[in-house]
């Protein structure tokens, strides 16, 4: 390779929703350094997100394998210096990716890291002297690694992943796309940021009743195959996908959705970076701390009430807990949620 190619490594090992947070900024860069290369370093799992964005490589990450410990990290060093990376931005900024871009520090290649703003949301979400304002969002963030590498990224006129083919496990169950199509992903990593599921029951026994609309019900794991399972019993027009096309298959379905509804989570990233309308519903956390899904409108994220609950947001990632917190989602009503949905898909 010539030296004058640059090559940036690109580091994101997890999890889903933070993965797929960084696609937004890799499409904007590949659009705007089409010279560049980049290849993106993370777990196996990912590698369908990635091979849909255009001069893009991807690199597989066996924490528990041959990648795992100082040894593996030492092995995962050369093996990236060996495919000719001139240049990190590490978008993790954890011990394994910062002994990795340290590694390539001391070659005397350039490496830069995503500042996270650890203070600024330990100062949003703390119990006493709250700092409740709005901060960076991660995209703003991840920006900011790839210019302290020498390269601006402009966001303005967004790109997004192009949608893939509907999977025809797919289309055996629910048919043919014809009317709307409302993805809804009720669950999430931590307790705190799921909405009570007899209140979502009652959200997508409403919307089963409506003949133009068809309900997708999304998650992973045999125990929340088994909840969607009892959710969809008996309701026309829902349908649970869980546990029954592969995660490259469901990426190719959520891209045709006209709608997610999620949780502070994984699938509401996943549905934006297609550019699907998405709605997000808001517990422990808030999108000031900067998750909130890429180009979606603010008054789509539906927050726990702050009058009722004023500690909230208790935590940034939704896994602290909080006496007498426990029901602050309730304060997001059935009604409200069904009326957000109206209003965006019309």
């Amino acid at each position: 390779m010539s030296k004058s190619v640059k090559h940036i490594a690109v580091i994101r090992l997890s999890a889903m929703g933070d993965v797929a947070m960084t696609v937004p900024v890799i499409l904007a860069f590949v659009k705007q350094y089409p010279e560049v290369k980049i290849t993106v370093v993370s777990r196996p799992f990912f590698k369908p997100i990635f091979v849909r964005i255009p001069n893009v490589k991807f690199f597989s990450v066996h924490t528990k394998h041959q990648h795992k410990g100082l040894l593996g990290l030492f092995r995962l060093y050369k093996e990236l210096k060996q495919n000719g990376i001139t240049q990190i931005a590490d978008l993790h900024n954890v011990l394994r990716s910062k002994i990795i871009r340290t590694l390539f520090a001391l070659s005397g290649k350039k490496v830069s890291f995503t500042n996270k703003g650890r203070e600024e949301k330990n100062a949003l979400t703390r119990i006493k002297n709250k700092d409740f304002k709005e901060l960076k969002s991660m995209f703003e963030r991840h920006v900011e690694t790839f210019q302290k590498l020498g390269y601006k990224i402009d966001l303005n006129n967004p790109s997004f992943l192009e949608k893939g083919k509907i999977p025809q496990k797919a289309i055996d169950l629910i048919g043919e796309k014809k009317e709307h199509w409302i993805g809804i992903a009720p669950f999430a990593q931590h307790q705190r940021k799921v909405y009570p599921l007899d209140l979502m029951q009652k959200v997508i026994e409403h919307l089963a009743q409506h003949s133009n609309a068809k309900i997708v019900l999304l998650g992973g794991g045999e125990h929340e195959k088994e909840l969607l399972d009892k959710i969809a019993m008996g309701l026309k027009n829902v349908y649970n996908l869980a546990g029954v096309i592969s995660f490259e298959h469901e990426l190719d379905l959520i891209s045709n959705l006209d709608l997610m509804v999620s949780m502070d989570s994984g699938n509401a990233h996943l549905a934006a970076m297609f550019g699907v309308k998405t709605i997000t519903l808001w517990g422990a956390t808030h999108p000031f701390a900067g998750f909130s899904p890429f180009n979606q409108p603010f008054e789509n994220c539906l927050v726990s009430d702050r009058e009722q609950f004023p500690l909230l947001p208790t935590s940034v990632y939704g896994n602290k807990k909080v006496p007498g917190y426990e029901d602050a989602m309730r304060t997001i009503s059935p009604e409200l949620i069904l009326e957000k949905i109206t209003t965006v898909l019309k």
